[in-house]
């Protein structure tokens, strides 16, 4: 080997040792940040997951479980039991699992990009783009929110999908569906591969499958079987509100709107249009590229909480992540879109994060906290009779509201749009000719 050979590979290394130094620099960073903000009790710790800790480390630990005591999935409810058996305070433990899963997110962020661009340099700026999100930083390391959990595994499917492994991506979308209702929104995406067979139909049975296997260990120390298969049905009838904080199509509605007429129009509009764009995509036979896959991915996420009803403020966290990833892809197109969602979202957090004074609390419901009552059980809070005048005044929409929504609006907008153009572009001419020619022939 030559001298200047041998110059080469040493300055080769020199490149790679320092762009790993200031991405291990940047994460270590970001974990910084989280923990300087340990300190802080969001409203729904206090009310809900310190209770829901209490009562497991009083009541036998895993076996616990058999107790019907907080309304969110097993899974979840197997890593609180498992911070009881530690000696680390509930607080502090609940962040740790919540910021141990941003890195996990940020590093399918980089794998997400890395299929786009060779090089490392932009997928490390995307992963820690993630990182450094205002509202992923805040719902782990402020808030406590286990929304980093469902969306690292859904991003992990999503990955998977571009890999073309289907299996895995099941598994993946399956962990993200057992921790997270929420995984949902990245379903319509799952329906089009299906439909275009980028997957196999059968992987779709991976998803419920891998949620029925988590909830084994709970049927196992004495949990009811109907309330494990039924806990995501309450958790959608929980809250009656339009929007819970959410810079949603339905802050652009009066006060007075009727929500028990509202919600289920809503539910179906939204099914209506999803099913009629996955329906367009798969009509259009157009070429699924990894970018195509990746638009859908952050179409589906970005729109599905804007239509439903009832979606609370953090319900856009897959969709701040994948518009970012999207944005990596069209950069010219569509830089602005993760600017818009993380600007409605974060300012939508901040009314939770730090409620007025004369504000009822947003994790104060009717009922309170998961309480144990006579014969063991408990029941996370009741918002089956309705709200209270002051909890329903407080989810009514304002002028700041609507503003957001509007933000919102138009980054849901350019991703649709962005989208549907990627598919025209990328449509067989023939397919083209005959879209024209069945468009003419029905005038």
């Amino acid at each position: 080997m030559s001298a200047s050979e041998s110059v080469g590979i040493d300055e080769k290394r020199k490149q790679v040792f320092r762009r790993v130094g200031l991405v291990a620099t940047g994460a270590v960073l970001a974990v910084v940040v989280r923990v300087a903000m340990f300190d802080h009790e969001s409203t729904d710790y206090k009310f809900f997951v310190k209770g829901w800790y209490e009562f497991i480390s009083t009541h036998g630990g895993f076996g616990a479980l058999k107790y019907s005591f907080a309304d969110y999935n097993v899974p979840y409810l197997y890593l609180i039991a498992a911070l009881t058996y530690l000696p680390i305070p509930a607080l502090i433990g609940v962040k740790i699992i919540s910021v141990v899963f941003d890195l996990v997110l940020a590093y399918f962020t980089y794998r997400v990009v890395a299929l786009r661009h060779t090089g490392r340099r932009l997928p490390a700026l995307a992963a820690l783009s993630v990182l450094f999100l205002p509202t992923v930083a805040t719902n782990s390391g402020m808030w406590g929110q286990a929304d980093s959990l469902y969306a690292a595994f859904g991003l992990g499917g999503v990955y998977f999908l571009l890999r073309r492994r289907p299996w895995p991506a099941g598994l993946f979308f399956g962990l993200s569906l057992a921790f997270k209702l929420q995984a949902v929104f990245l379903f319509p995406l799952l329906l089009v591969l299906a439909w275009r067979r980028w997957i196999p139909w059968r992987v779709l049975l991976a998803v419920p499958g891998v949620v029925l296997l988590l909830d084994v260990p709970a049927l196992l120390v004495g949990a009811p079987i109907g309330r494990l298969l039924s806990v995501y049905a309450e958790q959608t009838s929980a809250y009656p509100a339009l929007s819970m904080l959410a810079p949603s199509i339905y802050q652009f509605l009066p006060a007075s709107a009727d929500a028990e007429v509202i919600r289920p129009i809503g539910i179906a509009v939204t099914g209506l249009v999803i099913l009629g764009l996955c329906l367009g995509v798969w009509l259009s036979r157009a070429r699924l590229t990894t970018a195509n896959v990746v638009l859908m991915g952050a179409a589906a996420a970005v729109l599905v909480p804007f239509l439903l009803p009832s979606m609370h403020e953090r319900y856009f966290y897959l969709a701040e992540v994948l518009t970012v990833i999207a944005a990596f892809y069209l950069p010219r197109r569509l830089w602005y879109v993760p600017v818009l969602v993380q600007v409605a979202s974060f300012l939508a957090y901040r009314h939770v994060l730090f409620p007025a004074a004369d504000s009822t609390p947003p994790g104060d419901l009717p009922g309170g906290p998961g309480l144990p009552v006579s014969d063991g059980q408990a029941t996370p809070g009741d918002m089956s009779g309705g709200m209270p005048g002051g909890m329903s005044s407080q989810y009514a929409p304002t002028l700041e509201f609507r503003i957001l929504a509007a933000l919102m609006a138009v980054a849901v907008v350019s991703v649709v749009w962005t989208a549907l153009r990627e598919f025209r572009r990328d449509s067989p001419p023939e397919a083209q000719k005959t879209q024209i020619h069945d468009a003419l022939s029905t005038r």
